[in-house]
């Protein structure tokens, strides 16, 4: 297996970044996760634009193109020989970030494993978490940082209850999203998701959600929900790299709708198999 490190590809065992790297030692550095699907990145040009606008906001500058970055994506699936597989892209600050004029960056190519198939038969049950998300002055949800201390300890408590994903809320109580999903329920025929301004991390899989769902003619708003909105919704569903598009059946062992993925949520899992090839 091969990994692309500044610039060359080498094996993985020689794939080294410094100890005292600041993306190691305080989470300073940014990240995509992408899928491939036959051989292609999936929406590579948001994911790559994604990365650059993180890493602006935290004023790394990037010392390649995004031409470059792109171009290492697909070097290292090929070399890997990845069909169906998982890429992460990580750009580090470096030593000290007051005089690292070029960060480090590497690409890994590996497969993914997804979750269990029969959650996406009957949906998965999710909780929500006591642990908030950050708050935007302190942490904007919108870089998608290497420090991910604060959905990790929310997963923890996803599995100390059994399941295997949490639903976050801010800092008003609102909900903001899962620990690497985002969230959609369906209501009255309508598809309702938390708006950037909640706090959440703008997924690649959502917004690519979101088209589908209006080329079908489904309404799409972006709003404000509670924790009771969950509880009383028709349909649930997350979305996500790694997720693709999952259905929910219970929140908090609340059942939602009728506890079996609804129609809106099937008629767009399809829609996305097909954009993406799969049968």
């Amino acid at each position: 297996m091969k990994v692309w490190l500044d610039g060359k590809l080498v094996d993985k065992n020689d794939a080294k970044v410094s100890v005292y790297d600041h993306g190691l030692l305080y989470g300073d550095g940014v990240f995509e996760g992408i899928r491939s699907y036959k051989g292609r990145a999936f929406e590579l040009d948001a994911h790559v634009a994604r990365l650059f606008e993180s890493a602006h906001s935290i004023r790394m500058a990037i010392p390649w193109s995004k031409a470059d970055v792109k171009r290492a994506v697909n070097d290292t699936l090929k070399v890997n020989k990845i069909a169906d597989g998982y890429i992460r892209v990580v750009v580090t600050r470096g030593l000290d970030p007051a005089k690292c004029d070029r960060p480090t960056m590497f690409v890994i190519t590996d497969q993914i494993s997804l979750y269990p198939p029969e959650w996406y038969r009957e949906g998965m049950p999710v909780i929500t978490a006591a642990t908030i998300r950050n708050h935007p002055n302190a942490m904007p949800p919108r870089i998608k940082s290497l420090n991910y201390l604060n959905n990790i300890l929310a997963k923890i408590e996803a599995r100390d209850a059994g399941v295997f994903e949490a639903i976050m809320l801010n800092h008003e109580g609102l909900v903001a999203e899962c620990t690497g999903d985002n969230i959609f329920i369906a209501k009255d025929g309508e598809l309702l998701t938390p708006p950037i301004s909640a706090g959440i991390l703008i997924g690649i899989t959502q917004r690519f959600v979101m088209k589908l769902a209006k080329k079908m003619g489904i309404t799409v708003r972006e709003i404000n929900l509670t924790r009771h909105d969950l509880y009383v919704a028709d349909e649930c569903f997350l979305t996500g790299t790694a997720a693709e598009v999952i259905p929910v059946r219970s929140v908090d062992q609340r059942t939602v709708g009728t506890g079996k993925p609804g129609p809106i949520t099937k008629k767009l899992m399809a829609a996305f198999h097909k954009a993406i090839g799969r049968k």
